[in-house]
């Protein structure tokens, strides 16, 4: 007998073409930019505060060694990180004195000019990938239908209950919906409305060239310095986001979650038809 007798089963829409293709690009790009801008920070690693900083002077954060130890050192708080952070091991057994090591920068060996151009390339892609994606998303719905929070959704009753999902990893079927749900939406208006344009405003105030045509830029984010912290705390903040995506996702059924992102709909769970049997 013909399975589909037995099982009623919908294809959702779950993610536009531009969603999709603005998800793997960025996915790529966000990755080069944070290995070569950790190449750029381990030219000096130390993040001050106001317009100009040295070794001399005091950092809020600094990674290094003591030539025997590697440590990171946040305000007043030491830790060590011997072997991960400041001084660590290369492939062939060397020591090597930076703040991050090899295998987490691009390129690998210290190659500052290099990081920089691998940054400065990819900063433009990710810029004009984030503008183009907010044009598209205005013209098509995408923020209106997908992103805007209806009334409804402001209730704290609404929002405590999704948050009582989520601590308890009680998905259901929430991840293959057409819709995000309060706590998805919350996280991405923050990163695409606020962190991404943070890290681009950021870096631009870096680059002096951008502070003689822009020096509002400079009293903006309160000096040089401050746009360089606050630039590295954007970046800690993105990889806290991949992280609990990462984390959502595979709880949620890795599968289900990348195919979605692919061909843009999910295969909810199967029904039973009106007899109660499953396929």
């Amino acid at each position: 007998m013909d399975a589909t007798q037995y099982m009623t089963q919908d294809v959702a829409k779950r993610h536009r073409l531009s969603t999709r293709i603005w998800h793997w690009l960025n996915a790529l790009v966000a990755t080069i930019m944070l290995m070569s801008g950790l190449m750029i920070f381990n030219a000096h690693p130390q993040l001050y505060w106001g317009d100009f900083g040295s070794r001399e002077d005091y950092a809020w954060l600094q990674i290094d060694d003591t030539r025997t130890t590697g440590f990171v050192r946040i305000g007043d708080v030491s830790f060590e990180t011997t072997g991960v952070l400041g001084l660590s091991l290369d492939a062939k057994d060397n020591v090597r004195r930076v703040a991050f090591p090899g295998w987490a920068t691009i390129p690998t060996a210290y190659d500052l000019a290099a990081a920089r151009r691998w940054h400065f390339a990819f900063a433009w892609v990710f810029a004009l990938g984030l503008t183009a994606f907010m044009l598209v998303s205005l013209f098509n719905g995408h923020i209106r239908k997908d992103l805007h929070v209806r009334r409804a959704e402001w209730r704290w009753a609404a929002l405590w209950s999704d948050i009582k999902d989520h601590a308890r990893l009680r998905f259901g079927n929430k991840m293959n919906e057409s819709h995000y749900n309060i706590i998805q939406k919350f996280s991405y208006i923050g990163v695409i409305f606020l962190l991404l344009p943070l890290l681009i405003l950021t870096g631009i105030t870096m680059s002096p060239a951008m502070n003689a045509a822009w020096p509002w830029l400079l009293d903006l984010f309160g000096g040089r310095q401050s746009a360089r912290s606050l630039h590295f705390i954007g970046a800690v903040l993105m990889i806290l986001f991949v992280v609990a995506h990462l984390i959502m996702v595979l709880l949620s059924g890795p599968i289900t979650g990348i195919r979605s992102m692919i061909t843009g709909r999910a295969m909810p769970k199967s029904k039973p038809d009106q007899g109660g049997r499953r396929p």
